[in-house]
């Protein structure tokens, strides 16, 4: 099996930065596209950013292009979230997420895309 761990959220202030982290292990031999999901209290779970990891394109929530940035080290098998000049509206849990193979029937925005998922890490930015 796959086990995902997010790390690097915390408390920040608007305008700060952080990078989170997810590491993988088990069987990630045959990775095709990770993501970053997140989640406010009382909201349902939205997409954030994912990248594919053979091409490492790279995909975002309009809310987050210009100030955040996913990366890979396929080496690690382990992606990256840069959150740059981070807002109030940023708070949530975010949760990393992997899909073993494409799926055509399914959008890559929505987490019935992945099959795998870590516990979460939360973000909280402060006024």
């Amino acid at each position: 099996q796959v086990q995902l761990v997010e790390s690097g959220g915390g408390l920040v202030q608007a305008g700060g930065s952080l990078r989170l982290s997810c590491a993988t292990s088990g069987r990630t031999d045959n990775i095709h596209t990770m993501g970053w999901f997140r989640q406010a209290p009382g909201k349902e779970r939205e997409f954030a950013a994912a990248i594919t990891w053979s091409g490492g394109t790279a995909y975002y929530v309009d809310s987050m292009k210009g100030r955040f940035t996913i990366s890979r080290d396929s080496a690690k098998n382990t992606v990256y979230l840069q959150m740059n000049n981070l807002k109030p509206e940023d708070t949530a849990v975010y949760y990393c997420a992997l899909a073993v193979r494409p799926n055509y029937s399914v959008s890559l925005f929505k987490a019935g895309r992945y099959d795998y998922w870590g516990q979460g890490t939360q973000v909280t930015v402060s006024s």
